[in-house]
Parts: C-alpha cells; structure tokens; sequence
C-alpha cells in the first residue's frame, strides 16, 4: 500500500497544516522576555538602595524607570537580532536570539522598525523623569539607547569586536543602579556603584553563554568575541570566574562594610549557580546545544539573586 493510500485510509496519519501565528505572539517572541531580569533586577536593586537613602524619594517615577528600561533592553534585543541576521550569526540552524528572522516570521525591515519604536516607547516613558530630574537624566537616557543600539548597530557594533562583555558589564550594572537611585533621589552614590558589580557579573553572565554557545557560528561570520578570540577553555573559564565573582563580591562588600551581613542571603541562590557552572563541563563547541539553555538560566539565576540581595537591603532597612 502507498504513503497515500495509507493516509487516506488514516486521517491521523496525513500531516497536519501548522497553526498560524499571530502577529502579536512573534512581536513577543522577538522581544525576548527571558532576558528581561538582566534589566529589572537592577532596577529593582536601585529602588532598595533608594529605600535605604530615605529623605525625599520620588517613588511615583519608579513606574516610568521600569518601564522605560524595559523598553530600552526589549528594543536593544530586537535590533541585535537585526544586525546578527544581517551578518550571519543568526540563521537557519542557529541556535541563538529570538529566531524571528531565521524562521521568516517578520523581515529584516518589519523587525528594524519595530526595535526602533521600543526605544521611542522607552524614550516617551522616560520623559516625567527627564522633566523631573533634569538634565543628567536626559544624558543617562542618551547613553542607554546609544549603547543598545551600537551594541551591533553599525557602525561600531561593539559585541563584533570583543567589547560585549565590558559594556554589558557597565551598563547593566553601575548604569542601571546607579541611575535609578539617582532618578529616585537625586544623589549619586558610590557605594551604589560597588553594590552593583554583583549584578553587572551575572548580567554578563547571561552574555558569555551565548557566547560560549556561539563560538562556532561567531567565527563563521567572522565576529569577534572574547570567546572566538581565546577559545572554548577561556571562554567556560570566563563564565566560571562571572559566577564565582559575583558571590565573593558580596562577600567583600559585607567585610568592608558596604553591605550587611543581611546579604549573605544570595548564597540560597547557590544551587542554581552551581548546577549551571556544572553544565558546562565536558561541553564541547561542536555540541552546545547541550547548553543551549544556559543564557536563560542564568537569567533566572540573575532574577533569583537580585530578589534575594534586594529583600537583605529592605531587612537592614527594617533590623540594621
């Protein structure tokens, strides 16, 4: 009997069409939700550091930081994926971004408009902390969208010339904290900018398993990341040394003072730490798919330990 006639005699056995997607589910899959936490948690932190300030806080703003940097990092992704699309690293096979362009499911030129009009978004929430706080805001604002659309936007996409992880690093730790409690209170602070180094190394975290994940695909496409540059040891080394990092610089801010001994709570978050570390060994490039996960569980590390570090600040705010 033929596949036909089989099929024919068993409904169940002919190819179902695939259900349509909505227009809506693809614009949500392309913003990459995941990965939201690396922008939030921060956020979060600073509003606890500004709870810790006391004096005059703005609480009313905090609606417009969140949202606004949301905006900013959703359009951030999409225009990354963009510019990943268009030099190669994405593409059929991949394992890496949201899969929208691979997958046909917006064209290159739907998905540029779109990232642009999430840092419009992020740019219209951000005005009542512009018009409230002045200037120096104005320029934070500046400085986020600059750097999340040269992230890979040419003409200096710095993710392609091994300077990812150091701006990741900056702008999604010191910038992010810091500039939130400043939008909250109006006072820079140093301690603020030590409080959150944690979180800028897990927050680059998430960036270095991409990349350890991407290595073959990046040198391909002829991009250059710290992980292309130095190889597959460095590289689970790099992500090894970030995780680590992050718990000794908790425990550095409680021997000097900066933090209590409160926020020693992140150590409950240390089983999912140590289950990621553990999944990269043995790992070879030939086979991340093994890890193809990895960048979103350490976003959920980030989530985790960032709650964890925020709950001690509101402890010592409650206790000392």
């Amino acid at each position: 009997m033929s596949e036909a006639q089989n099929a024919s005699k068993n409904p169940s056995a002919k190819e179902q069409p695939s259900k349509p997607v909505s227009k809506g589910a693809v614009y949500f899959q392309a913003v990459r939700a995941f990965s939201f936490p690396a922008s939030l948690i921060p956020c979060l932190l600073g509003a606890m550091l500004a709870l810790l300030h006391g004096g005059d806080t703005a609480w009313y703003l905090m609606p417009f930081i969140a949202i606004s940097l949301l905006f900013l990092h959703a359009g951030s992704n999409v225009i990354s994926d963009v510019d990943d699309y268009r030099h190669g690293v994405d593409a059929k096979g991949t394992l890496g971004g949201s899969r929208v362009l691979p997958e046909g499911l917006l064209s290159s030129k739907e998905m540029f408009r779109f990232g642009m009009i999430l840092f419009g978004l992020a740019v219209l929430f951000g005005l009542p902390i512009i018009l409230d706080r002045g200037m120096m805001i104005l320029w934070l604002g500046i400085i986020g969208i600059v750097g999340g659309f040269f992230y890979t936007g040419r003409p200096i996409g710095y993710k392609y010339i091994a300077l990812g992880d150091i701006f990741i690093f900056l702008l999604y730790g010191p910038a992010i904290v810091t500039g939130t409690l400043y939008a909250l209170t109006g006072v820079f602070s140093l301690s603020a900018a030590l409080i959150s180094i944690p979180l800028g190394l897990l927050v680059t975290g998430i960036l270095q398993a991409n990349n350890l994940r991407d290595i073959i695909n990046d040198r391909k496409a002829n991009i250059k990341t710290l992980a292309t540059v130095f190889g597959e040891g460095f590289a689970k080394g790099e992500y090894v040394f970030l995780i680590v990092g992050a718990y000794f610089t908790v425990i550095l801010l409680v021997v000097f003072n900066v933090l209590s001994v409160w926020s020693l709570l992140v150590f409950l978050s240390l089983p999912i730490a140590l289950k990621n570390m553990n999944m990269i060994k043995g790992v070879k490039i030939e086979d991340t798919g093994k890890i193809a996960m990895l960048d979103a569980m350490t976003a959920q590390l980030t989530l985790m330990f960032g709650v964890l570090l925020s709950i001690s600040i509101i402890i010592t705010k409650l206790i000392g």
